[in-house]
């Protein structure tokens, strides 16, 4: 039972102003979670503003972590902690809470960035649905296979499409696993292989991709980050200058490409690869894959064309590139007559961007306009060129656009809350209270905090399975426990620990169990989705390993990326070479080098 109490934190009074009784939130194998207790009808007493909520600011992020990794449902976790904050606000009343949770997330879905990011989601979605169903993934994998005759070049040519394949992790997925599986069954590299190629090209590639549906959520996050310290600097700058610390996604890019070529493997990815090489089974036996494409889209059309893929993608590239220069060029504009954003000047696209170079104007870029522009143009080519042709009805072109979004429904629903979450821990003040107690120790960690940042991130988003969610609760934070320790200075230790928390985060989205990219792999890839987790980690804890080593050298006073991502580079050959050699010896299979299949004709 909980009675009226009160606490003293940091000289600010609360009280509980209700009596609770056996009150729960959930009830699991005869186990009652006792949370609500915590803060129902907690109140300020003496008019406190709601960042004075100390230690219990933590709730909403902590809460969501504890119920994704229980509950093993992001969406779930992800409204629960946006709930808890709108409880905490609103006084402890839940009705009040539930309206203010609803709230925020109407605020994320109508905020200007967030719906052009929403809705280019939606349409890379459709485009990337019309692609698919017209054959065109089909025709590609056709016209690749003729060229394609050995184990050795199918899993280089996946590493190539997946890094090809940048703009959307999602996408990456759709494309490489479909488009490579037949190609990857002829030539006997195992579905756990193609999974991991698959995966490993997914997230890291898209988080480092100039253009793709991450950057404009991943600027955000930055600028969040300087807006909640109340520094001012260009997110674009901050981005770029943070790819290079962003070591764990470069080398398992690398390491992808190292094992594919090679065909020297560790783990139980060995075994693996030896069985489907020497026995032709790309699956154990027993293996239960994951349903594929053709579940939510169809099966695709015969006789596809290979320009019905090309053109569009090209379409997608050419004109958001074109979208980033003229509307950087047009804030530029904006800037130099004291205005604020591009879209207040008085004729918003008579703008001529040939005036502003390209590199200047991309620094100022309205990302999210840049990519709804050339992900609708994408649609609409794709469109023209399947209905011109009549390789569609109208009734076929409209179901594949609403599947294919349909396919984005997930990650958009993610997005949305994560964002909500981020309202929710900046209105009780979390960022605050940790940046308070971090920097209230005296302690420099300044150059500790891309390690500090890297861990964390790691363990949220392997545990949650959300990138994006991680992104929402670590970035704004990393960004401004690292402003805090250089005295609001932006300098390499705030653009490491970007670095270092996004590609933290990624870890997570690469190879947790629950993560929405790694189940996708296992679907479009055709694998076992607990083999692909199995056979993927080993290679994930290696560069991860890695990674955290680097950080402990910035640590140490060794802060260029020059230095350190060529440092990186070594130990990781050197890593995998001790590891093939050693799970050989063990397995017997010499220097765990795996024979080069060679398709007959």
């Amino acid at each position: 039972m909980f009675t009226e109490m009160a606490i003293q934190y940091h000289g600010s009074a609360w009280q509980f102003s209700s009596i609770f009784e056996g009150l729960t939130i959930c009830q699991k194998y005869s186990r009652k979670i006792y949370i609500l207790p915590i803060f129902m009808g907690l109140k300020p007493v003496g008019g406190e503003t709601v960042s004075d909520f100390g230690i219990l600011s933590l709730l909403p992020p902590l809460v969501a972590i504890i119920l994704a990794i229980w509950t093993k449902r992001v969406v779930l976790a992800l409204f629960a902690g946006v709930w808890i904050g709108g409880v905490m606000v609103s006084g402890g009343n839940p009705i009040t809470g539930t309206t203010q949770t609803l709230e925020w997330v109407v605020g994320s879905v109508t905020d200007d960035w967030n719906a052009r990011i929403l809705i280019f989601d939606f349409l890379i979605g459709a485009g990337v649905g019309l692609i698919y169903k017209s054959g065109g993934v089909h025709a590609l994998a056709k016209a690749l296979s003729k060229r394609v005759k050995t184990s050795r070049g199918a899993s280089v040519l996946g590493w190539i499409m997946g890094v090809l394949v940048f703009f959307d992790d999602y996408t990456n997925t759709i494309i490489v696993g479909n488009t490579m599986r037949p190609i990857t069954d002829r030539t006997r590299v195992s579905r756990e292989m193609l999974a991991y190629i698959d995966d490993s090209t997914a997230a890291p590639v898209a988080g480092l991709a100039l253009i793709s549906t991450w950057i404009g959520y991943e600027l955000a996050m930055i600028g969040k980050g300087f807006d909640g310290f109340g520094v001012t600097y260009n997110s674009y700058d901050a981005w770029i200058s943070s790819v290079p610390f962003r070591f764990y996604s470069i080398l398992a890019i690398l390491l992808v490409l190292i094992v594919a070529y090679t065909h020297r493997h560790y783990g139980p990815m060995l075994h693996a690869e030896y069985r489907a090489r020497t026995e032709g089974k790309v699956l154990r036996d027993g293996a239960k894959p994951l349903m594929t494409t053709e579940v939510d889209l169809g099966m695709p059309k015969e006789g596809g064309n290979l320009w019905d893929f090309v053109i569009p993608i090209l379409v997608l590239v050419f004109v958001s590139m074109i979208g980033l220069w003229y509307t950087g060029a047009a804030n530029l504009e904006a800037y130099s007559q004291d205005l604020g954003w591009w879209t207040e000047l008085d004729n918003p696209f008579g703008v001529n961007f040939l005036n502003y170079s390209f590199i200047e104007s991309f620094r100022e870029a309205d990302a999210a306009t840049a990519l709804l522009w050339g992900s609708f143009t994408m649609v609409l080519v794709a469109s023209i060129m399947l209905l011109g042709r009549k390789k569609m009805s109208i009734e076929e072109w409209e179901d594949t656009v609403v599947r294919g979004m349909k396919q984005m429904l997930f990650a958009n629903t993610i997005l949305v809350l994560a964002w909500s979450l981020g309202n929710a821990a900046d209105a009780v003040g979390t960022g605050t209270y940790i940046i308070d107690l971090a920097t209230g120790s005296g302690a420099n960690l300044g150059p500790w905090m891309p390690l500090i940042m890297f861990l964390a991130a790691m363990f949220v988003a392997f545990t949650t399975g959300t990138s994006w969610g991680t992104f929402a609760i670590m970035v704004p934070l990393g960004v401004q426990l690292s402003l805090a320790f250089t005295n609001g200075h932006v300098n390499e230790i705030v653009f490491a620990t970007i670095g270092a928390t996004f590609t933290g985060s990624i870890f997570g989205d690469h190879c947790s169990p629950i993560s929405d990219t790694t189940i996708m792999s296992s679907m479009f890839s055709g694998s076992d989705h607990i083999d692909h987790v199995t056979t993927q980690i080993p290679y994930a804890v290696t560069v991860a390993s890695i990674g955290a080593v680097l950080y402990i050298l910035f640590g140490l006073g060794v802060r260029s990326w020059v230095v350190l991502l060529p440092a990186g580079i070594v130990l990781l050959v050197g890593a995998w070479y001790v590891l093939s050699e050693w799970y050989g010896k063990r397995y017997g299979i010499p220097h765990g080098k795996v024979p080069i299949y060679v398709v007959e004709e």
